[in-house]
């Protein structure tokens, strides 16, 4: 049939529903949990009340079977059309695949050794109008399954599985620092100045205050003021907002973890990331390694998380690759890099132009986890100089799977050096620089390790999605023309 006559026909059905007084959505209904939750309780001649979506059908002439789903799994449940009165009789004549039906039975296994519950009472809970996809390619359909991401979590369980490990992953995160004596906090997500990362912000503003606000490009100088106050170990796992690109690795609006320890340094901050996520795959994954398949189920490569992960510095790693870089003048610079590909302009500052070295030869082609410490100040204005060399900052940057997953820092708390590094950062535009922020370290915040981690980019790295949409349940796209 044609789509348009499948609606037609829904839209018969429930005409049917309305004439014989049934209610075609239903409402309240008392279920015993989820249907996961039943199927763990399963036990045999257990009467249960249970209640999902029918995704699937098998007409065995008076022996009807059905499937009953949540996005917490499927069961089978058994409907003999000898036992239903005549009314309940005319109802099941107008159920559909995609309907949400509540049932009350009782537990038993059949031959072939499926748990179901044998239905003494359904009702209808809501008639779906539009009938589920058919068939489901769901790679094939990659813009359907964004767009309309609630048929993809009904029909793809691979869909399903990530999003239910992602939501264990934030659920263990929380976990893990709690027990650790690190407090949850809250910081303003609308903020008067956009501070803590060079970004480009979403600008709104207040009709009330007459107050231009930009959403927060990261809540780091807030979580850093609660330093100052006397907080020794804090953390927010929330959203921040870039008006930037959109890739396959960037979504304008992100999920973030910022931790703050007093009196802690980059090395400890990367001892604690380091044994956060090892937790983390091994708990919800099960496993160190982390296996990336091609499209066709093939093995693409193999993520290792096994400690400990290695440790080298920025200068190091480049020179490795590119011999005597750092003693090579501007130009030199940039005729390499042309030379090899990697994009750059001459407008272009040196450390810059390095950066793009770095990105490209090192951090697109590390794969197993790998800090890189001790950056140049100019990449880094809020953290510690290394007092044993003149031009760095105590910094590390988790690259694991060709990309960054988390920066950390040995944090500046000299109001001095960071007014003077806030200053050299805005160049003409001074009124970006967040004086109230410097106000509180004038009053003094204690040496402290800080450090950030992406969770959309650390789930996409732990389940193996190789796009931030696949990790996103509502990722931003462009409008549909």
């Amino acid at each position: 049939m044609e789509e348009s006559d499948l609606l037609a026909v829904r839209r018969q059905k429930l005409e049917q529903l309305f004439q014989n007084n049934q209610a075609p959505f239903g409402e309240r209904f008392d279920v015993d949990g989820s249907i996961a939750e039943v199927r763990s309780g399963f036990a045999e001649g257990k009467s249960v009340r249970v209640a999902g979506r029918i995704t699937a059908h098998r007409n065995m002439g008076k022996s009807q079977f059905l499937d009953l789903s949540d996005i917490t799994g499927r069961i089978q449940i058994f409907i003999s059309l000898k036992e239903l009165s005549t009314e309940e009789a005319a109802l099941f004549e107008l159920i559909d695949l995609g309907d949400f039906l509540g049932v009350q039975g009782e537990c038993f296994v059949t031959r072939a050794g499926e748990p179901t519950v044998r239905v003494r009472a359904f009702r209808l809970l809501s008639k779906a109008l539009r009938p589920l996809p058919a068939k489901w390619h769901g790679i094939s359909d990659i813009e359907t399954r964004y767009r309309q991401r609630y048929l993809d979590l009904i029909a793809n369980p691979e869909s399903r599985k990530v999003f239910l490990q992602r939501i264990q992953i934030v659920q263990e995160i929380r976990r893990f620092l709690v027990e650790r004596g690190f407090l949850e906090v809250e910081t303003p997500m609308m903020q008067s100045v956009a501070g803590g990362a060079a970004a480009q912000p979403f600008q709104t503003h207040h009709n009330a205050l007459s107050l231009d606000l930009f959403l927060r490009v990261a809540p780091e100088l807030y979580l850093k003021r609660l330093l100052v106050s006397g907080f020794p170990k804090i953390f927010e796992l929330n959203r921040n907002f870039r008006n930037e690109g959109i890739s396959r690795r960037h979504n304008p609006e992100f999920t973030m973890l910022e931790t703050y320890w007093a009196y802690a340094d980059f090395e400890l901050m990367a001892n604690l990331v380091e044994e956060l996520i090892c937790h983390l795959a091994q708990t919800v994954l099960g496993t160190l390694k982390i296996e990336h398949k091609n499209a066709d189920g093939s093995i693409r490569r193999v993520i290792n998380l096994e400690r400990p992960w290695r440790r080298a510095r920025y200068d190091e790693l480049i020179s490795s690759i590119e011999p005597g870089w750092f003693e090579r003048s501007k130009p030199e610079k940039l005729a390499r890099c042309r030379e090899i590909g990697v994009e750059v302009h001459p407008q272009m500052a040196e450390f810059e132009v390095t950066q793009q070295i770095f990105e490209k030869l090192v951090e697109e082609k590390t794969f197993d986890p790998l800090f890189v410490t001790h950056l140049p100040a100019d990449l880094v204005p809020l953290a510690r100089q290394d007092p044993d060399s003149p031009g760095t900052v105590e910094v590390f940057e988790l690259i694991i799977n060709g990309q960054e997953h988390s920066p950390g820092y040995s944090e500046l708390n000299d109001p001095i050096v960071q007014r003077q590094r806030l200053v050299k950062q805005a160049g003409e535009e001074i009124q970006k620089i967040d004086e109230d922020f410097l106000l509180a370290l004038e009053y003094g915040m204690p040496p402290a390790g800080g450090m950030g981690l992406g969770i959309d980019r650390l789930v996409m790295t732990l389940t193996g999605a190789e796009s931030i949409r696949d990790v996103i349940l509502f990722p931003h796209l462009k409008p549909k023309i």
